[in-house]
Order: C-alpha cells, then sequence, then structure tokens
C-alpha cells in the first residue's frame, strides 16, 4: 500500500506551517486529547474547495459531534497565506486554514496529484484518533461533498463506541 492510505493505523506526522494569519501553527496529533480532522484541498476560493471549506464551517456551527470541544478541524491547501486569509474573511471560516507551498506536509502524508494528474494536488481527508493514530483517509477531488459525510460518519461511531465505553 502505497500513498496516504499507507498512513492508516500509524501515528500521523506532526507538523508546523503558517495559520492563514501569518503565524506559525503548529500541529501534534494526539497532543490535545481530541480527534483530529485534518482535509487536504487543492486551491482556496475554487468551487469544490470552496464548497468543501463552508460545510465543514457549518458543521461546526450546527453539529455538536464537531464542535470546537469534541474535535479539531484544519484544513490545509499549497495556497499562499495571502490568499487563504482573503478565503478564510470571505467565507467566515472557523477554523485553521493552513497553507503549505512547499508541499511538504502534502508529501509526508502520502497525498500526490488529483485528478488523474490534472491538479496539482488531491482532495484528501484525514481523521485522527485521540492518540494521534491515523485511523482513516477518503480521497475524492472531484466529490468534495464526500468528506464531511466520512468525517461525520466517524464522528458518530466514534462517540457512540465512547458512550459505550463510559456506561459499561
Amino acid at each position: 500500500m502505497s500513498g496516504f492510505k499507507s498512513l492508516i493505523g500509524k501515528p500521523a506526522p506532526p507538523f508546523k506551517l503558517k495559520n492563514y494569519d501569518g503565524q506559525d501553527y503548529d500541529v501534534s496529533p494526539g497532543k490535545t486529547g481530541l480527534p483530529l480532522v485534518i482535509f487536504f484541498y487543492p486551491e482556496s476560493g475554487s468551487y469544490g474547495c470552496t464548497r468543501e471549506a463552508c460545510q465543514f464551517r457549518d458543521l461546526v456551527a450546527e453539529k455538536a459531534t464537531f464542535s470546537p470541544d469534541k474535535v479539531q478541524v484544519i484544513g490545509i491547501s499549497p495556497d499562499p497565506v495571502e490568499k487563504q486569509k482573503a478565503f478564510v474573511e470571505k467565507e467566515k471560516l472557523t477554523y485553521p486554514v493552513l497553507s503549505d507551498e512547499s508541499k511538504d506536509v502534502f508529501n509526508s502524508y502520502g497525498i500526490g496529484r488529483g485528478m488523474w494528474g490534472l491538479v496539482q494536488v488531491a482532495r484528501v481527508t484525514f481523521v485522527i484518533d485521540r492518540e494521534g493514530v491515523v485511523r482513516d483517509a477518503v480521497e475524492g477531488t472531484m466529490n468534495y461533498g464526500a468528506h464531511t459525510k466520512f468525517v461525520e460518519k466517524w464522528l458518530e461511531k466514534e462517540a457512540g463506541e465512547r458512550t459505550t465505553v463510559d456506561t459499561d
């Protein structure tokens, strides 16, 4: 197994990137004790990427399973900080949106080109558990809507398992 799927079951790589506000943002999976959702996307402001980012924004605001005290959501694209800032402000995004212009983090997560090589990076979402282990990942450069559904199912399953453990 190669690429991003080879990370499933392994510790998620930590990294530091610039947030949309220009500040360094450290990501250390497992450190907060919360599950972590990282969605990598091709381009801020493009149709599919805007829809995906806004779907995550809306779920964070509307769904208890997505509340910031239950899960951390982070978006990453290869766009420069200035473009990320304009994107976050225009779309009123409420979570970190990081810039990976060098694509070092894309590479460390095994993400290559998307859409048969036509797009500079694929759209891939990772679900990382409370201990920092990658539990699952989904790729779908064209199907931006599948990413939030994928995460929602995982979070609901994880919440159900935690409830079962807590009541046993």
